[in-house]
Parts: C-alpha cells; structure tokens; sequence
C-alpha cells in the first residue's frame, strides 16, 4: 500500500506480473486444501528486500471451507476488496477460490488504476464501475486489463473458479510443479491460522 503510494505511477505489466506469480503459487498452495484467505489488500502484501519480493500476511481472517458442509464464516470486510459473497451468509453465494480471485484483482486495479473498486455491495445496487479494460486501456495489455475485469466480476459464478483460470486469462504462465507439494499435506489442528468454517464464529 505504501509502495504505491509513493511510487507516485502505476507499476509496468511485467513488474505485477512478476508480484503476481510468488502470490498465485502461495495461495495455491492453501486453495489446495480449500483453505481461503479472505483479506487480500494492498496492506497485506509485504514487499521484501531489494528485489521486493513479496510476502502475503495476514491470515487471521483465513477459513477452511468444508465444501459438503453449511457454511458459518465470520464476516470479514475491506471495502473495495471484499467480494459479495463475504458481506453476509446466503446460501447461494458461497466463499471459495473465486473470492480470494476477487480481492487479488481489486490489489491489480488499484495497481493500474490508482483507485479502489467500489464496494461491492454498492455495486449490486447500481454499478457505477469502471473495467480496468477502459480506465488504463493503452498502458497495459488488453488481455492483462481484462483478467483483472473478469475477476472483479460482481457475482461469483461469473469469476474465475480457480487461480489456474485466473492465470491464463491475465496471460501468466502455468505453475511449474512443486516436487514438495506431491506430498501428503499435513493435518490441520486447532493452532493452524487455517481452521474450519465449522469452528469459526
């Protein structure tokens, strides 16, 4: 957040995509046990070292989404970057990758626009925004401008349904497979920053 505040101009294609790529496989790795961080913001990316690699924080708002069971997640919410689906608990709109894909394209549209998407409650009402593909259409590409769109889409059906779908459509290479992650992942306990929409409040 600080960053680009004081940068003063949107950072180039490459740079984001370059931040994008470390976020994407980190967040994979918790999607991969339907855990889901639900705070994606600017002030929760940490840019480190020389080369700013970045860090995501946070995961005090993360849940484990049991995805046979009801859903009882606690509401978390940072306007401009919390989708629908996390303002109150309906049935047909539930939490999963599409929301994590919403708050991560709200960080790529401040990026490029320098402002935050309305929030998304409002935006069910009238939607007054402006995609991404009109506000910065000649300083990036167009396929990169409307991933971000696309992931911003107000209803969670017509987002992306996972980070693979969210890579291709803003141009990123796959994922290389991680030898580590063919391992059986450990079992969640209580202490885990991850735990169960069934144990959530």
């Amino acid at each position: 957040k600080s960053w680009l505040r004081d940068n003063g101009s949107p950072p180039d294609e490459a740079w984001l995509k370059s931040l994008l790529s470390p976020l994407l496989d980190a967040l994979e790795i918790i999607h991969g046990d339907h855990c889901y961080h639900r705070d994606i913001a600017p002030d929760n990316i940490l840019l480190v070292g020389p080369r700013l690699w970045p860090v995501l924080l946070d995961f005090g708002a993360a849940r484990k989404v049991l995805t046979d069971a009801t859903q009882a997640l606690t509401v978390i919410l940072k306007p401009g970057y919390a989708p629908i689906e996390q303002y109150a608990e309906v049935p047909s709109l539930k939490q999963g990758a599409w929301t994590d894909v919403y708050a991560l394209c709200a960080v790529l549209y401040n990026s490029v626009t320098g402002s935050t998407p309305p929030p998304a409650v409002a935006r069910m009402v009238s939607d007054a925004w402006q995609p991404a593909a009109e506000r910065a259409a000649g300083r990036f590409s167009d396929q990169f401008l409307r991933g971000i769109d696309a992931g911003l889409a107000v209803l969670p059906k017509d987002r992306p349904q996972s980070l693979t779908e969210l890579r291709a459509l803003l141009g990123l290479s796959p994922a290389v497979p991680d030898p580590l992650r063919t391992q059986s992942a450990p079992t969640m306990r209580s202490s885990d920053s991850c735990t169960s929409s069934a144990a959530s409040t």
